[in-house]
């Protein structure tokens, strides 16, 4: 799905994000709910140049978080609750990025099982979040991009959880 968003882009770089998890739904731009046979629900949201991923008792925030000193780590695995974060961050060089990003919102733009949000004043300023529709039993999967274009910055991220 698609999201032209009002909502004005959060003048921020990959150098500001932050992983929490936990904590509550901050206030998004756009939701999707998506559910999944034997699953709990999935929520996907949109927080200006950020995202939550709401999984039952798991909250996965990607945000530049007041109070808290930025730090996106390159890998995160916690083998006791079956959570595995990878988190990337790319620097296209020429038009890479807007190629990427032109890709990426024609992939996702119809995918029921995604939400790409679209900030105005530049049309390769987007989050965007995808789940993968038939996850092996027990395991869920999901990716999301953010593209900062004002610092040529795409940040990449996939969470895979286990054992559900």
């Amino acid at each position: 799905m698609l999201v032209c968003l009002d909502a004005p882009y959060v003048d921020t770089s990959a150098a500001d994000l932050s992983l929490a998890l936990g904590g509550p739904e901050l206030p998004a731009l756009a939701v999707r709910d998506i559910d999944l046979p034997g699953l709990p629900r999935l929520r996907l949201r949109l927080l200006g140049a950020s995202h939550q991923v709401v999984l039952g008792t798991l909250t996965e925030t990607v945000a530049c978080l007041p109070g808290r000193p930025p730090h996106l780590p390159g890998t995160l695995h916690d083998e006791a609750a079956g959570y595995r974060f990878l988190a990337t961050v790319l620097r296209p060089e020429g038009d890479g990025l807007r190629i990427r990003v032109a890709a990426l919102r024609a992939e996702l733009a119809e995918d029921p099982y995604a939400l790409i949000g679209v900030f105005p004043g530049d049309e390769d300023a987007v989050t965007a979040l995808s789940v993968r529709p038939a996850p092996p039993d027990g395991v869920l999967a999901w990716r999301t991009w953010h593209a900062y274009p004002q610092t040529n910055e795409l940040v990449l991220t996939e969470t895979v959880v286990e054992e559900l």
